[in-house]
């Protein structure tokens, strides 16, 4: 199962590269592969929130569409995502969020196993520079949207 841990310091804070992973449906306009996005529902559960949600991921012939449960942590600033259908096995990943001087520590981790064992060992060959291009690509959008670059 291909698995990706990244952890950077960048110079926003901690609360807002939260938003900016939390706005599940601008994900088309910045994340590579991403040709759109959905939010099924938001459900507070007090001192968090559930998103279902769903991507479609287009990559050459490869279109697929998949669903997940997005829970929002603001007070422990946490993102955890959770696969509930689509073209995967398993897939879950956590974005961790910290302020620290100058900026914040953001940490990202993922892993997932495609349920096609084609699509798996495909996966497999590109997974850790197509998931360090999604790290990326949320620090374009957030020198974007806060004007500082990392």
């Amino acid at each position: 199962m291909p698995a990706h841990s990244e952890t950077k310091l960048l110079p926003y804070s901690a609360q807002q590269m939260y938003d900016l992973v939390a706005d599940v449906t601008n994900y088309p306009k910045f994340l590579p592969w991403t040709a759109a996005a959905r939010v099924r529902s938001v459900t507070d559960a007090g001192d968090h929130q559930v998103m279902l949600a769903d991507l479609v991921i287009s990559f050459k012939v490869f279109r697929e569409t998949f669903g997940s449960k997005v829970t929002l942590w603001p007070e422990k600033q946490q993102i955890d995502t959770a696969y509930i259908d689509g073209p995967f096995k398993h897939m879950e990943s956590t974005w961790k969020f910290r302020d620290v001087e100058g900026g914040s520590e953001v940490a990202f981790n993922v892993d997932f196993e495609f349920r096609n064992r084609l699509l798996q060992g495909a996966a497999g060959m590109f997974f850790n520079q197509a998931m360090t291009q999604v790290v990326r690509a949320f620090e374009r959008r957030a020198a974007e949207l806060y004007g500082k670059s990392a």
